[in-house]
């Protein structure tokens, strides 16, 4: 090997894959989905093949419970009427579209609860009108992905101390 080679190689630092993910990729949102079961969950393809597969409708009511929404508001969030909801089979794989709405859902909370400390702090303020976001309740943003994405930058400035 070249001297050169082998002084390069040496300055090496050799990081771990983890040090690659998507900011924020969090495994521990996979506990609010009961049923899923992860296998190994590391990259976002993981994710991109969880959500094209779909979720049985029992992990999507079991979310619900997790983090004490009726099944009509997770309704409004996914766009499925309720009645729609609760005709599928429990063992029902229900469409790609709603699996999406319940990992970003699954993600949103595991991350407030970070953000909060506790799971039930975050519960609270989810269903707590704030000033920014115009006198409506977080969860009540939920059914766009313009939503999401305000009360994730809300969850960022909470957690950096810049309120509003």
């Amino acid at each position: 090997m070249s001297e050169k080679r082998k002084h390069i190689d040496e300055n090496v630092v050799n990081e771990p894959m983890v040090a690659y993910m998507a900011a924020g990729m969090d495994n521990s949102f996979y506990s609010l989905l009961s049923g899923v079961k992860p296998t190994r969950f590391s990259t976002d393809f993981d994710l991109l093949k969880l959500t094209r597969e779909g979720l049985p409708k029992k992990v999507l009511t079991s979310l619900a419970k997790k983090i004490s929404l009726t099944l009509q508001e997770l309704s409004d969030i996914m766009h499925i009427s309720e009645r729609t909801l609760q005709r599928y089979d429990d063992n029902a794989v229900v469409k790609t579209e709603y699996a999406e709405k319940a990992i970003e859902l699954a993600r949103l909370y595991a991350r407030g609860q970070d953000v909060f400390g506790s799971m039930d702090k975050f519960k609270r303020w989810m269903k707590t009108p704030g000033h920014v976001f115009r006198g409506e309740t977080p969860i009540s943003l939920l059914d766009t992905s313009v939503g999401f994405d305000m009360v994730l930058r809300e969850l960022g400035r909470i957690e950096h101390g810049i309120f509003a």
